[in-house]
């Protein structure tokens, strides 16, 4: 039987290539994935090393939790720490374990380039402004020029300066929280070998300047400590524990290496979650298609394994059988998939070198848990696949042996407990689904996405029963346009079973992204209305990318007399108990001029008043708070602070569920930075008379955009359209895999029909009209797959749509056209598909055909 089992697999070696693609794609994501994080982490580790292993001890504030969770929008590259005096320092130099202590401050530093007047950086990883000191010459290595030595000195990192053809010499102007300042670039820096710390831009001045223009005057972000020889790091860290006050902590190196660390970690296991995601889609479209393989495969060899019946095989060998054929599949194709993978991760991280995000010098990071979830993985998922088809090859009786060669029969429909059966499993997804956008409160996304493939699951086990008279339908027209369309009609209604477990593949595809494609039109839509029912202003201050800017754009906008009314706003995290949430910042006293926030209780006048805070009504009703009650607010800087609710309001479309004034903000965090800012134009002011005054006074601010209503919803819409396509991108490898599928079962439909296609051939069918009915056949298929695909999507997006009202997304669009576009699309992949499969009919020799069985 092993003697058969690797026969049968050298036989079929061109029919499991195809098969073996799906999971090697799919293998090949996931282990790119491991390897591209894997050796990003290895790569900052190393780097976080160097840059804080120039001290032995940080001297801080403390901070009531994990900062990296309540980082703004964008902005600054300081962490939510109080500063502290500068006499601090003079207490821990004086320590006798000490032999050097250097002060720092850090803060939002964003340079111009000097050529095209735009900002650099900002989008993602923040842009840095710090000073030198004595230990900076340990951690950057100046590559050309010296160290600032005055206020009108600069040092930029490599990256900055290759992207803005900087030298030694040139002048640049910098972007801060209060006016911008030109400087001369004194130096150009790098981390070691890396051109930049994970794509931050660095600015680095002197002491005293960096204090002057980072609004540190008189205070240090942290003190970093280097101890005398022979003293430990733990004995220096108690040293300097002793005469810090309170509100501040000594650390050792090796704990702000670790915490740097694992911050990035977090921050990357997001991003290796969403690829492993669609590697994960990926994985599930090949399983269909290694599925529809074996069946086929298991259906055309039923006379050979009757024989092995017949020859005292029993049924559990000749399963055995089939399942080791399908593991060793797996096993090669993962093995590929990791190669493959290699170079996904390779390219990668080139691509990340073109949005001047320069990793460190570092080899590729292979580990062993990499090599072995990608080989158990992709065996499986091969495995499981194979499962029901080794089944039905063990049902094989003896006595076929005997029978004469004929073509598969058809399918029946669906009856009986078989449609039972895929109905429940309908049914359990969809309530799994539904539950998860609605009833759950924890693991949603799990829910959501489990109920999704076994709804997947039980629509592939129903659509044999659409198969025929939709495929019937779709070809109608074909009919009257030559016999070669009839035929391939007939071919794609002649076996439903076969038809749709073929387009599933393509209808899980285009069901994800034709859902994708409704909530980004349902969110365009959403904030439009939101813009419309909200906003009274007739001008917005934004950036392009909505990172944050300084708070001098507002004021000097609201200085010009051109102008009515500016009113800014902030935003940042912070906790409510053990929950993370976002707060927005206002100025009560301009912000319902520009603004509807529909207060139903209390006013928005009374958040003058200290430590006050807005609630919407639907978070005040979830928690059961009413007026005066207090929210257990929590801050990273200043620990625990209730704020006493002064009002409750219902519109929260624009500011969120939580609202304080701009003061309390100041408060509580130290980086002052604005999210946008909302302006009207003085009465009886023509409205380009005051956007051309409000150009005019920002114009030392390229990052500031200054837009009406009708631009701001336009650059909106660009942002969902940019997501719209990177989603669809990530889910095109699913898509090419059901191309695979498609090409691969009418590649084996075509030993299916040998004999049929001689006859054809022999009874005057061209080699051209051969391959028009195959094609036509193939288009049938993946048209009917789309349909499918997108019916499921328009329900999906719909629920999730529904499940999304509460955060705003209040409207449903479908985008018709859109959905028009990929069932056309759906169509040309299908004439693609079949350009394999129709050479090799039209290649089959006539009389070979006609006597093969």
């Amino acid at each position: 039987m092993w003697r058969a089992t690797f026969k049968a697999l050298l036989a079929n070696k061109l029919r499991l290539l195809l098969t073996a693609l799906s999971v090697v794609l799919g293998v090949g994501f996931v282990a790119g994935t491991y390897v591209l994080t894997d050796t990003m982490n290895a790569a900052f580790e190393e780097l976080f090393d160097q840059t804080t292993g120039a001290a032995d001890v940080v001297a801080r504030s403390s901070t009531a939790f994990d900062a990296s969770l309540t980082e703004g929008s964008g902005g600054g590259g300081s962490e939510e720490r109080q500063p502290f005096p500068e006499g601090v320092l003079d207490d821990v130099a004086a320590l006798p374990d000490v032999d050097v202590a250097t002060g720092d401050v850090q803060g939002y530093a964003q340079m111009v380039d000097p050529r095209t007047d735009e900002v650099i950086g900002g989008v993602g990883p923040p842009t840095i402004g710090t000073n030198w000191s004595e230990l900076a010459d340990q951690i950057l290595d100046i590559r050309a020029g010296s160290p600032p030595a005055g206020p009108d000195d600069v040092v930029v990192d490599a990256a900055t300066a290759r992207t803005a053809e900087l030298s030694v010499g040139d002048r640049i102007r910098i972007l801060f929280q209060g006016p911008p300042r030109e400087f001369t670039v004194s130096g150009i820096a790098g981390f070691g070998e890396a051109d930049n710390l994970a794509g931050a831009t660095l600015a680095v001045f002197d002491l005293e300047t960096a204090q002057e223009v980072l609004e540190k005057e008189g205070v240090y972000d942290l003190i970093n400590v280097v101890g005398r020889d022979g003293v430990a790091a733990s004995e220096l860290r108690a040293s300097v524990a002793a005469v810090l006050p309170d509100g501040m902590e000594a650390v050792t190196s090796t704990t702000v290496a670790d915490e740097a660390s694992d911050t990035l970690k977090e921050g990357l296991g997001f991003f290796q979650t969403a690829l492993l995601v669609f590697a994960l889609i990926a994985l599930f479209v090949g399983s269909f298609i290694i599925f529809n393989t074996f069946s086929i495969i298991v259906a055309q060899r039923t006379r050979e394994l009757a024989l092995l019946r017949a020859l005292g095989a029993s049924r559990r060998q000749v399963i055995v059988s089939v399942v080791t054929e399908a593991c060793v599949v797996g096993l090669i194709a993962s093995v590929v998939g990791i190669v493959v993978g290699i170079g996904i991760a390779i390219g990668l991280q080139g691509l990340l070198g073109l949005f001047n995000i320069d990793l460190p010098s570092t080899s590729i990071q292979l580990l062993p848990r990499t090599i072995i979830v990608s080989l158990v993985l992709g065996a499986l998922v091969t495995v499981a696949a194979s499962i029901l088809p080794a089944r039905r090859a063990g049902t094989v009786a003896p006595i076929q042996a005997l029978r004469e060669a004929e073509d598969a029969p058809p399918t029946r429909a669906l009856i009986g407990r078989r449609l039972a059966v895929a109905v429940l499993v309908t049914g359990v997804g969809v309530a799994a689904i539904l539950y998860g956008l609605f009833g759950a409160e924890s693991n949603e996304a799990t829910l959501v996405g489990l109920g999704a493939a076994v709804t997947f699951i039980g629509v592939a086990m129903l659509s044999p029963l659409a198969a025929r008279p939709v495929a019937g339908g779709l070809g109608a027209p074909l009919r009257r346009l030559s016999i070669q369309g009839r035929l391939g009609r007939e071919n794609a209604m002649r076996s439903p079973k076969r038809t749709a477990s073929t387009a599933t593949a393509l209808m899980i595809g285009l069901g994800l992204v034709s859902m994708v494609a409704i909530l980004a039109a349902s969110l365009k839509a959403s904030f439009d209305a939101a813009l419309t029912e909200t906003l009274k202003a007739d001008y917005t201050l934004s950036t392009s990318s909505f990172t944050t800017f300084s708070p001098d754009v507002g004021e000097r906008v609201a200085a010009l007399p051109e102008v009515g009314v500016a009113s800014a706003f902030r935003q940042d995290g912070f906790r409510v108990g053990d929950a993370s949430s976002f707060l927005t910042a206002v100025d009560p006293a301009t912000v319902e001029d520009v603004a509807t926030m529909e207060v139903s209780e209390g006013s928005v006048s009374e958040l003058g008043e200290e430590d006050t805070v807005l609630v919407h009504r639907e978070v005040a009703e979830e928690r059961g708070w009413s007026l005066g009650d207090e929210v257990p607010a929590r801050f990273a800087s200043s620990g625990d602070m209730p704020l006493t609710i002064v009002g409750i309001y219902d519109e929260n479309r624009l500011v969120g569920d939580y609202v304080v004034s701009l003061d309390t903000y100041e408060g509580v965090f130290t980086e002052q930075l604005d999210a946008f800012v909302l302006v009207t134009g003085a009465e009886g002011v023509p409205l380009p008379e005051v956007a051309d005054s409000i150009r005019a006074a920002v114009a030392e601010f390229p990052n500031v955009q200054v837009q009406d209503q009708a631009a701001f919803r336009e650059q909106q819409a660009g942002f969902i359209d940019q997501l719209l396509a990177l989603v669809t991108a990530l889910l095109l490898m699913a898509i090419v895999i059901a191309l695979f599928g498609i090409v691969n079962t009418l590649g084996l439909s075509i030993y299916e029909r040998t004999r049929e296609l001689g006859l054809l051939r022999a009874v005057g069918m061209s080699r051209r009209q051969v391959k028009r009915m195959i094609r036509w056949e193939s288009v049938i298929i993946a048209v009917f797959g789309a349909v499918v695909g997108i019916a499921i999507g328009v329900l999906f997006g719909w629920a999730l749509q529904q499940a999304l009202r509460n955060q705003g997304v209040t409207e449903f669009v479908l985008p018709v056209g859109q959905l028009v576009v990929y069932l056309v699309l759906a169509g040309l992949a299908g004439v693609l598909a079949a350009i394999w499969p129709a050479r090799r009919a039209a290649k089959l020799d006539v009389l070979e055909a006609i006597s093969y069985e």
